[in-house]
């Protein structure tokens, strides 16, 4: 059965976006209380975030995964009709974040459309780590210009008419989940959602 298409024509390309990687700037903060000092207007120091070792291993491993999987999406759309089911699992993608892209691809498929252009992540920060949970996750929050994704179609190449122009910078909402490969087997990292939020 066909799947229904999950978005529209004016936030497709948000699906497309890749992803690249910097520092976390989010997560436990910093509670060593801080000594009084006598000075008369104090300047805030903001606590840095600390991490253990196990989860500086975890989000290290979470954002490689989130790169190879967006990547692996963004390689899809652009060549919609030789895309696999397998190799987007194969990457890391799965859960809701997989329907959608699926859902997106069997709708490029249908109306003879394709993507070119790639877009860039210009910020990445980490939201949350939980190991204690029986999949452990990784949520992300990421600022993504996609300002060089274009929708064409495949007959022509010429671009596909956008009704409404909803931006080219959006802030995006990830988890990622540590678990088990029904293809292999093994253990690993899968992008299972995201969701953009609002313009960054």
């Amino acid at each position: 059965m066909p799947r229904q298409p999950l978005l529209t024509a004016a936030t497709l390309t948000l699906l497309t976006l890749t992803a690249c990687t910097h520092s976390p700037e989010a997560g436990q903060p910093n509670t060593t209380p801080t000594t009084p000092t006598t000075t008369s207007n104090p300047t805030p120091t903001p606590s840095s975030p600390t991490w253990t070792t196990e989860q500086q291993t975890a989000i290290t491993a979470a954002k490689a995964r989130y790169t190879v999987a967006r990547a692996a999406v963004n390689a899809a759309f652009k060549q919609p009709a030789k895309a696999t089911t397998s190799a987007l699992e194969t990457a890391g993608n799965g859960g809701s974040w997989m329907t959608a892209v699926a859902g997106q691809l069997d709708f490029q498929i249908e109306h003879g459309w394709y993507q070119t252009g790639d877009a860039t992540v210009t910020s990445l920060e980490v939201r949350s780590v939980n190991l204690d949970l029986e999949q452990p996750e990784v949520k992300l929050t990421s600022c993504i210009d996609s300002s060089r994704v274009v929708s064409r179609y495949l007959s022509s190449g010429k671009p596909v008419p956008v009704a409404s122009d909803n931006g080219s910078h959006h802030r995006f909402e990830s988890r990622l989940v540590y678990a088990k490969s029904a293809k292999t087997g093994q253990k690993m990292w899968f992008l299972v959602d995201e969701k953009t939020t609002k313009p960054c």
